[in-house]
């Protein structure tokens, strides 16, 4: 492998590794807060595409435009589940919640089947977007340092909000323990909610830059991801955001350079996250970043 190659090759990785790094962000913080492995979030991705893919079709919105109202209304949609869905078994054991939350995921998927079809459609991708700059003999689309660009930008705009911020405050007093939240009165409902939204938020923009990265859409296409990014969260250790960012790039990264190495295991490499999820968890639980936690009784 020439220079050349293995810089395309790693622009490429950095480039999914930022996108598994967005969505994980969004799983991690869930699970921060409520200790719920939100399996739903996944196909959230899968709901923000095809909003922003019938705005420009049928509405015949400017992309901008569509991606914006795309984000607006699966945030709606991701509160809403949490209020429906998540809310009324708030006091419930834990397999109950995540029963609940992968009855969300099958109910979205199937929906999408039924209301969108099965077949698979081609996503809308701008001109500048397919725009390719050239670094020395390596081509580079615009959508390779635009998703880390996104990345890093939102990373540290929710870096603020819970840091500097009253809501990001009450935020981690909830994360750290619920019931004395309650008995400071903090709204934990409010937070959860607040939550959800973030996190819905991110899923939305995450599904935004899948479609453009992976032109194809369909309504099984939040699954993989879905699961991927949940294996970076859980890599990165689950619960903490830098540690979704570090998860997400060993992920992302450890995909392409596997297949740049070796291109005869180019069928396993969805596998290779399944194994590197199995050896975390032989090797590390806690993930790279991940503190040990007592579980409450």
């Amino acid at each position: 492998m020439t220079a050349t190659e293995f810089l395309q090759h790693l622009a490429n990785g950095v480039s999914l590794g930022s996108l598994y790094a967005l969505i994980a962000i969004g799983y991690t913080m869930v699970y921060g807060i409520i200790r719920l492995v939100n399996f739903a979030h996944g196909d959230l991705l899968m709901v923000a595409a095809y909003i922003a893919f019938y705005g420009i079709l049928l509405f015949s919105l400017p992309w901008p435009l569509a991606f914006i109202v795309a984000v607006v209304l699966t945030t709606l949609i991701g509160v809403t589940i949490e209020r429906v869905a998540y809310r009324p078994l708030r006091d419930a054991p834990r397999i109950t919640v995540l029963i609940s939350a992968i009855g969300v995921s099958f109910l979205l998927e199937n929906l999408g089947l039924v209301v969108f079809g099965g077949r698979s459609k081609a996503f809308y991708v701008p001109p500048f977007f397919a725009a390719i700059n050239h670094i020395g003999e390596t081509a580079v689309p615009n959508l390779v340092w635009f998703i880390p660009l996104v990345t890093v930008a939102l990373l540290l705009i929710l870096m603020h909000l819970l840091y500097r911020t009253r809501i990001g405050m009450a935020m981690r007093a909830v994360a750290r323990d619920l019931d004395t939240a309650r008995l400071m009165a903090i709204d934990v409902d409010q937070v959860i909610s607040f939550t959800f939204m973030v996190g819905s938020s991110l899923a939305a923009i995450g599904g935004l830059m899948w479609g453009l990265k992976f032109p194809q859409i369909n309504p099984l296409m939040g699954a993989m991801p879905g699961l991927k990014c949940f294996i970076a969260a859980v890599v990165g250790g689950i619960g903490n955001i830098g540690g979704a960012v570090v998860g997400g790039f060993v992920l992302g990264v450890g995909e392409i350079l596997l297949v740049a190495f070796f291109p005869e295991l180019a069928g396993y490499r969805d596998a290779f996250a399944f194994i590197l999820l199995i050896l975390t968890l032989l090797i590390r639980p806690t993930g790279l970043l991940g503190e040990r936690v007592a579980e409450k009784v």
